[in-house]
């Protein structure tokens, strides 16, 4: 089967072109950069050009259709923000006759924004750190508690969030706030700190129901905010969590969430409509993709079973971008990617899931340029992370078009 998949720059289109391949799936990817991470990896057939998703989602989608019936695929999978177009066009889709799964563009709309999953959450019954929106620039200058998080409406844990810890820092980011255009579309969402492990839970929901879910744990932050170093951690609590969430959507699809863990008590911090990176899950036991895919081609999938407990996996790209950011040196990078080699530390026992080399030599291809870049200039993280996330994260004024341009009811 040919599967197009919507994006090939980020983490999770990455690793579900290599279980896909791994079915013995053809791959094609989606990207405006030619030089995306799928790429280098012999799992993908080929990348196809189409203009930057973020400010354009309409010419993005114009361009998708016409690979999709140039290229003769039989299965469109979303799997990153572009999710959002698909889910509003999904009309068009249907008479192009395209093969895809997405939720309800009215389900998705109350999480793509972190203000509207705030409000979701609450209506849920998932309890959250302490949460403002701050609706003006003046509501925002006036804060006062520190630390705390001052999050965008749209956009990504690297580029949507903010640690603030005075009045200093958040005269700053509330500058930068008002010039992306953040009090346009509903404001800011201040969220007070809560300490403990960060858990990420995903799933896969046929007309609401759970077939598939996973959880990890992050053991080890990389660039970005990602997870360089996951455990798997398939806690009950959170799959009743998931489960409730996506009812009281009527979600379709895919669908995941992050929680803080403090103490027996999880705290939700964000919701993504998508899988994310769902290599640990595959390796604990727990197809998701699968599952996603089989939902796109019209058919009923299975319930999957739960992963196992205790499956350690990394991703050494972002282990070695982290710690460029973290520490502007070259010292911990050679130190990363020294315990990578010997497999020491956080290594031991622990299995790649981003850019296995097993008969697929290009996939060391990332990992190289970011070692050689970093440990010449520390600050050349800055370039791989904000180029990826660029390719596919959606703006405020491509998010607001979508959402205007719905019909009412």
């Amino acid at each position: 089967m040919r599967v197009l998949l919507s994006d090939g720059s980020g983490l999770t289109a990455r690793q579900t072109a290599s279980q896909l391949a791994d079915g013995g799936h053809a791959v094609h990817v989606l990207s405006p950069d030619p030089i995306c991470l799928a790429r280098f990896t012999r799992r993908v057939r080929r990348v196809w050009r189409v203009p930057p998703y973020g400010a354009g989602p309409l010419p993005w989608l114009g361009a998708a259709l016409r690979v999709y019936r140039d290229a003769r695929i039989d299965v469109l999978l979303p799997t990153q923000e572009q999710v959002a177009v698909l889910a509003a066009r999904a009309s068009l889709l249907e008479q192009a006759g395209v093969r895809t799964v997405v939720p309800p563009f009215a389900a998705l709309a109350q999480v793509q924004d972190k203000i509207s999953a705030a409000a979701t959450l609450a209506a849920a019954g998932l309890p959250q750190p302490e949460s403002t929106v701050l609706r003006t620039p003046q509501e925002a200058a006036a804060w006062d508690r520190f630390p705390v998080f001052f999050k965008l409406p749209i956009g990504t844990a690297a580029s949507g969030v903010h640690r603030v810890s005075d009045r200093a820092e958040a005269a700053r980011a509330v500058s930068a706030a008002a010039d992306a255009g953040a009090f346009r579309i509903g404001g800011l969402l201040a969220q007070v700190p809560a300490a403990g492990p960060l858990l990420m839970v995903q799933g896969v929901f046929a007309a609401r129901e759970l077939i598939a879910w996973h959880a990890t744990v992050r053991l080890r932050e990389g660039a970005g905010g990602g997870a360089s170093h996951k455990r798997s951690h398939p806690l009950r609590a959170a799959r009743e969590d998931l489960q409730r969430l996506g009812r009281h959507l009527g979600w379709h699809g895919a669908l995941a969430a992050d929680a803080i863990t403090t103490g027996q008590e999880l705290r939700y911090i964000d919701v993504n409509p998508r899988l994310v990176e769902p290599a640990n899950a595959r390796r604990a036991g727990t197809d998701l993709v699968g599952p996603l895919l089989e939902l796109a081609r019209g058919g009923t999938p299975a319930p999957q079973p739960a992963g196992r407990d205790g499956v350690l996996t990394h991703q050494l790209l972002l282990a070695i971008l982290g710690a460029a950011q973290r520490t502007g040196r070259r010292g911990p990078v050679a130190a990363e990617l020294l315990a990578a080699v010997r497999q020491a530390g956080a290594y031991q026992g622990s299995a790649e899931e981003l850019t296995p080399l097993a008969g697929d030599p290009l996939a060391g291809v990332p990992v190289a340029m970011a070692a050689v870049a970093t440990l010449a200039g520390p600050a050349a993280w800055r370039w791989f992370v904000g180029g990826s996330v660029r390719n596919y994260s959606i703006s405020p004024e491509g998010w607001r078009e979508l959402r205007d341009s719905q019909p009412p009811g």
